[in-house]
């Protein structure tokens, strides 16, 4: 089985934030997840690097544009470590490769008819880099202004045009037939609603500035960022040659993607596709927006939240735990200092890490480090395994509908579960009166706390690995095949607290 998943490839007129380190950590959870459950998987992140945006931001820096994209580029590369994300590749669209998907794709869609030459008219947003029918925008004074309060300008050229408006009916099919392809349900809701208002044939090229891919065979113009950009998805996986092993292995994808570019990639995008005779997305997710302390995150407010800063603060796992914990998965959420040590403290020490310090280090104390395996289980015992099932039932059912917080809270409901457990049936007492019985409390106990750390590898891997170090685990177990009571005995090493509590 294979997976092959892409963020939105990140724009370069700005440095990265936690919008672009949010995307970026859905596709490392659930690329981790699937890695797991033994898929092959692919993940892609990269940088859009067009466009008249673009152009304008190394004019302003007095920069010469490659150099500029170069630099940008670079700080998003870099950043991909730091939030503790393994990619299999990182796509730029200057570079060869992508030039030469992209115009493959262009000339596939002229080749099937889908492409004039015209003229257009009408409002653009150079910061979305996208035209927007009157009706779209709010009239201010004189000025017209796109949904999010940007400034758009009347823009008459030659231009070439991709027959969107053949597609309306097609995609509505496509849809029908696939319900699962957007997600969640509300963004599905609105693209149908989008696509029925009706659809006109797209601008899909400029002649006013020139950083960007040229249209083969007229170099007056170059393509528009959309087209350009998308082509992104099939350059990392060897397009034009849709026959090679990667293509046909990986493809259809999975975008992850930020709610504000739902049109481009859920109409767009598989309009050109079935056009140049290519499946569509398998699948699109369109997540919310973050608000810093209640008040909308922008450059011009200044309140831009550096992943740099942040996750020095608080360390990487920490806020890998925060961000997909604290608000439903689809839904916009606001970052504020005091839900996150309230919901660190809460989760983090108080329930898993106090779980894992406590049982281990009586274990060393009391036990020589050394856990028998003994499944001489008791009716309360059997029911705590019947629950752990249940919980890991529900984490993969919503996992696979990237439910991601609600996958996280099932594995605390049985960390919470097993904190009640061991208090009721006290160790600590059972050394003076059963040891045998303590020892099946212990191994019990041990036995949940790897398999709730094998659960959180895609959230928080670093700090789940090190408690499964703390256990012994071998790392070829470290997967959904061994979600299961061990039949190995426990060794365990001295551990080290891995959650400490924030003041």
């Amino acid at each position: 089985m294979s997976f092959y998943i892409t963020t939105p490839i990140y724009y370069v007129n700005y440095k990265g934030h936690l919008g672009h380190a949010y995307s970026t950590i859905a596709c490392d959870i659930l690329a981790r997840y699937y890695k797991l459950k033994n898929f092959d998987v692919y993940f892609l992140t990269g940088t859009d690097e067009h466009g008249q945006k673009v152009e304008n931001a190394a004019k302003e820096s007095n920069t010469n544009t490659q150099d500029y994209v170069d630099k940008i580029s670079q700080d998003f590369r870099d950043l991909i470590p730091f939030l503790g994300c393994e990619i299999n590749d990182f796509i730029r669209t200057t570079e060869n490769r992508h030039k030469k998907a992209a115009q493959a794709l262009w000339s596939k869609l002229e080749e099937n008819d889908q492409i004039y030459l015209s003229n257009y008219e009408g409002w653009y947003s150079v910061r979305d880099e996208a035209f927007y029918l009157e009706s779209e925008l709010i009239k201010k004074g004189d000025s017209f202004l796109t949904q999010s309060g940007d400034t758009v300008e009347w823009i008459k050229e030659e231009s070439y045009f991709f027959k969107l408006s053949l597609w309306q009916n097609k995609l509505l099919e496509y849809y029908e037939e696939n319900p699962n392809a957007i997600a969640p349900k509300s963004r599905y809701n609105e693209v149908i609603s989008f696509i029925k208002g009706g659809l006109k044939d797209l601008s899909i090229s400029r002649t006013t500035f020139k950083w960007g891919i040229k249209v083969p065979n007229n170099d007056n113009h170059v393509m528009y960022v959309w087209i350009d950009a998308l082509c992104n998805y099939l350059t990392s996986i060897g397009y034009p040659d849709v026959n090679n092993k990667k293509f046909k292995k990986f493809w259809p994808g999975f975008h992850m993607i930020g709610k504000d570019i739902l049109r481009f990639h859920a109409i767009y995008w598989p309009a050109f596709l079935m056009a140049a005779d290519i499946n569509p997305p398998k699948r699109i997710f369109a997540h919310g927006w973050w608000t810093n302390e209640g008040q909308k995150i922008s450059k011009s407010v200044g309140n831009i939240i550096d992943p740099y800063e942040i996750i020095n603060k608080y360390g990487l796992d920490q806020i890998r735990f925060f961000l997909f914990r604290e608000v439903p998965f689809g839904n916009d959420g606001d970052f504020s200092k005091g839900a996150i040590a309230n919901r660190l403290n809460a989760d983090l020490s108080n329930n898993y890490g106090n779980l894992v310090q406590r049982i281990t280090t009586f274990c060393v104390k009391n036990c020589n480090s050394y856990i028998k395996n003994n499944s001489n289980f008791t009716k309360t015992d059997k029911n705590l395994i019947e629950f752990m099932k249940l919980k890991f039932d529900e984490y993969n059912r919503f996992m696979n509908e990237e439910k991601i917080d609600k996958s996280i809270k099932c594995v605390f409901e049985l960390l919470s579960e097993t904190n009640v457990y061991i208090d009721t049936e006290a160790p600590w007492n059972l050394k003076k009166t059963n040891k045998d019985r303590m020892n099946d409390v212990l191994f019990l106990t041990l036995n949940i706390i790897k398999n709730s750390s094998i659960m959180l590898i895609p959230i928080m891997p670093d700090s789940a690995n090190k408690i499964l170090d703390i256990l012994n685990v071998n790392k070829t177990e470290r997967n959904f095949d061994h979600i299961t009571i061990s039949t190995n005995d426990y060794k365990i090493n001295d551990p080290k607290p891995i959650f400490p509590r924030i003041d």
